[in-house]
This record gives C-alpha cells, sequence and structure tokens, in this order.
C-alpha cells in the first residue's frame, strides 16, 4: 500500500480505540478518514485525517465516500459495548452492531474495498473452558453484546468465501490506559469500564466504586480479568492490517496481556497509584459477566511479531491517571 495515495477508513474513529488507532496510523505515515456519527464519539479525539460525520447505515454516504476517496482498507470500531445494556435492549444491539455492519460491508463489495479489519472482543468467548483464552477455544457468548460480534465474524467468513474481501478480526481483552501523551482517552458516557470509574472516585467525582459481587470463586471473590493497554491494541491494528496485506490473506487473532487481576486487586492498584483511599460498595453480580478470562496472544506475537509493550497494571494505570486528571 502506497501510504501517500490509498486511504484507511476509520469507522467509529472519534471513539476510544479507533482514535487511538488513528494516530499511531497518522504517525506512521497513513492517511486516514474518521466516519463517526459521535453518538458515543468526541470530535475532540479526531485529531488526524479527515473527519466525516455520519452512520454506516447510510448506504447514500458510504457509497459517495468510496466514491470520492482511494480507500484500500477499512478498520470498524463503530459498535455499541455495554454488556448489561446489550441484555436490557437486545435490539438496539442487533440493529447497529449486526444490521449497520452489513449496510458497511455490502458498501464495501459494491465499490470492491479489499480489506477490512474488525474490532471484536474477548465476550464472543463466554465463560472459557480453559485457560489462557486461544483462538481455538469455542465460542459461546453469555450477552447479546458478544453474540453480535460473533455474528459478524461468521459474516466475514462467509464475505470473504464469497467476495473475495480479506480481513483481519482482532479480539481485545479489557482495554484500558491512554495515550502516553494525553492528547487522548477513556470518555465513555456512560462510564461502564473499571478503571474510569475507580479513578473517578480517586477525582472525588463518585463516591465509591461498585464492586458487582464478591462470591465469584475467586482468590478474593470478585471477577478476574486481563488487561491490555490501548496503545497496544492500536499498534496491532496497524501490524494486522499490513500483515493481511503483504499475505493478501484473512486471519484472526487474540489481543490480551496475559496477566489477570481481580476487581479488589485494581482498586488497590488505582489507590497506589492514585494516592487516594478508594471506598468499595459490594452489590449483585451482573448478568454476562464470567468468573474469570485471561487470554493468549502467542498467535499474534509469532505471526504479527507483536506483544504488548505496557506489561504491568501499574504502568497502564498511571497512564489513565494522567489523562482522567487532566480531562475531568
Amino acid at each position: 500500500m502506497n501510504k501517500a495515495q490509498k486511504y484507511i477508513l476509520i469507522v467509529g474513529g472519534a471513539g476510544y480505540i479507533g482514535a487511538h488507532a488513528n494516530k499511531i496510523l497518522a504517525s506512521e505515515g497513513y492517511e486516514t478518514i474518521v466516519l463517526d456519527n459521535l453518538s458515543y464519539g468526541h470530535i475532540d479525539f479526531v485529531q488526524w485525517g479527515k473527519f466525516i460525520q455520519g452512520n454506516i447505515a447510510d448506504p447514500i454516504l458510504l457509497d459517495k465516500i468510496f466514491e470520492t476517496y482511494p480507500i484500500e482498507v477499512v478498520m470498524h470500531f463503530s459498535a455499541f459495548a455495554y454488556v448489561g445494556e446489550s441484555q436490557r435492549n437486545p435490539a438496539k444491539y442487533y440493529q447497529n452492531n449486526v444490521v449497520g455492519t452489513l449496510d458497511l460491508l455490502d458498501a464495501i463489495v459494491r465499490h470492491n474495498i479489499p480489506y477490512f479489519v474488525f474490532s471484536s472482543t474477548c465476550a464472543t468467548f463466554g465463560e472459557p473452558q480453559y485457560l489462557p483464552v486461544d483462538e481455538k477455544h469455542r465460542q459461546l457468548p453469555l450477552s447479546p453484546y458478544g453474540k453480535t460480534k460473533l455474528t459478524v465474524e461468521h459474516i466475514l467468513k462467509d464475505y470473504a468465501a464469497a467476495y473475495g474481501i480479506k480481513y483481519a478480526i482482532l479480539r481485545y481483552f479489557n482495554a484500558a490506559g491512554a495515550d502516553p501523551e494525553g492528547m487522548i482517552g477513556e470518555d465513555h458516557d456512560p462510564e461502564t469500564h473499571l478503571i474510569p470509574l475507580v479513578l473517578d472516585v480517586a477525582l472525588g467525582k463518585r463516591e465509591y466504586i461498585e464492586v458487582f459481587g464478591d462470591d465469584y470463586p475467586t482468590k478474593d471473590g470478585t471477577c478476574i480479568r486481563d488487561y491490555i493497554h490501548v496503545n497496544d491494541l492500536a499498534y496491532a491494528h496497524l501490524l494486522a492490517m499490513e500483515w493481511m496485506m503483504h499475505y493478501n490473506q484473512s486471519n484472526d487473532f487474540n489481543l490480551s496481556n496475559g496477566t489477570s487481576f481481580s476487581v479488589k486487586e485494581i482498586i488497590q492498584v488505582a489507590e497506589k497509584v492514585t494516592g487516594k483511599k478508594i471506598p468499595q460498595r459490594i452489590t449483585e453480580r451482573r448478568a454476562g459477566d464470567p468468573t474469570k478470562i485471561v487470554g493468549s496472544s502467542q498467535k499474534a506475537a509469532v505471526m504479527l511479531n507483536w506483544e504488548p509493550y505496557y506489561k504491568s497494571i501499574e504502568e497502564i494505570m498511571a497512564t489513565a491517571w494522567n489523562w482522567h486528571q487532566k480531562c475531568h
């Protein structure tokens, strides 16, 4: 790909992970276009490339974009991603995450766009049968959110077989942290991710952190997760894209840190990083929360030469705290 002559369309590039991917792609000399309807994204996160406000369910807009710009790759970050909300309102998730993605893929087929990078999730695996979870693990999602992502994975494989699209599926474990330069970070509304919520308590924006269940069969009774820095995720998109284009093949990769921390351990780390006491309140378990999930990124390490740069949870937390203090 000639970086100066072809564009990468980043759908959802005003959101948390999409914005970090945009920054890294721009720093590597790629021309980017961000398409985002700003329902959850932030216009001030779009500091690189061109910006178009709009929706993936708008075929006229998609046709115009693909006719105007010589786009070689589409990166798709645009999904609703709240597990709890997906339980309460699955229609919203199937409409956006599945039907919207079909609209996007159909436009890609119409305009012969060869390459597609899909933002998937470890939620497609459900309750792990073994740890760490690798790409061969069976996929049995517990939530409508996870089911929508798995549905798109199946659709991609069928579209690849029928229409020749090449894809890279990237399944994230728990994205965390912020741009180390403090230019962009994690800012959801509503916020449901543990680390920014804990940091909100440290800043005095919340009285306490809710811990959803302390009766799990774990060392301290709380859920255990694998946290991966958002910049490491973003860099993996660059590597997966370049691998896919170099070999003209499709593949799927799990992206994780390979280490795990309980909810209570994350709170303790946050107290250490911020120097603040963080009160907690135990509440009922959330539906759709696996007890423990830890990933294996061995395939990405071997095939993409990718490994996390931010290996310690203290490092990850420190970048998030830096962002939080500046922007909240």
